[in-house]
């Protein structure tokens, strides 16, 4: 097994799976939800929105209700980013070394991670959206102290599982 440098790395075109289909459908849908119900509860939503909170889940600092759209414009730049970054596996820094008879499953497997990795961000990003129209007209929110915890568990440990994964497919 002759180990496959950076420069000579082939490209390949690799089929999406399924998995990486319904992830992109799903967080798409979600994230065109969130920013319509933001347009739906512009014209009623407060001057004052959140923009930060503190260790527990609290606002501790708040701004004009226009500051609310940098999620939106963020979730799509990132997400666009991703997207283009899935296409070029052959780019990606590997913890395996690639050989030919591994470097198909090599790709795949990072370019799944980073599809898992970019609807997780924008799930997560369409869920602030809602959260922070649901604060600034005063509601409360059950996962307001654990959220940014939970979804930080759930990335590191996608990414943990991705890593495992590349080890076993060796």
């Amino acid at each position: 097994m002759r180990k496959i440098e950076i420069q000579n790395r082939p490209v390949l075109k690799i089929k999406k799976t399924p998995l990486e289909i319904a992830l992109n459908i799903i967080s798409l849908l979600l994230f065109i939800g969130s920013v319509l119900y933001l347009l739906m509860e512009w014209p009623s939503l407060p001057n004052r929105v959140p923009m930060h909170y503190n260790f527990f889940g609290e606002v501790d600092k708040w701004g004009s209700k226009g500051i609310i759209f940098l999620h939106p414009i963020i979730g799509a730049a990132l997400w666009i980013g991703l997207t283009i970054l899935e296409k070029f596996p052959h780019a990606y820094n590997y913890i395996v070394g690639l050989t030919e008879e591994n470097i198909e499953r090599q790709y795949k497997n990072g370019r799944i991670m980073i599809n898992v990795i970019k609807n997780e961000i924008l799930i997560y990003i369409s869920y602030s959206i809602w959260k922070d129209i649901k604060i600034a007209y005063g509601h409360d929110i059950a996962f307001g102290t654990w959220d940014l915890a939970l979804f930080l568990i759930v990335l590191f440990g996608s990414i943990g599982f991705f890593i495992v994964r590349s080890f076993r497919l060796r």
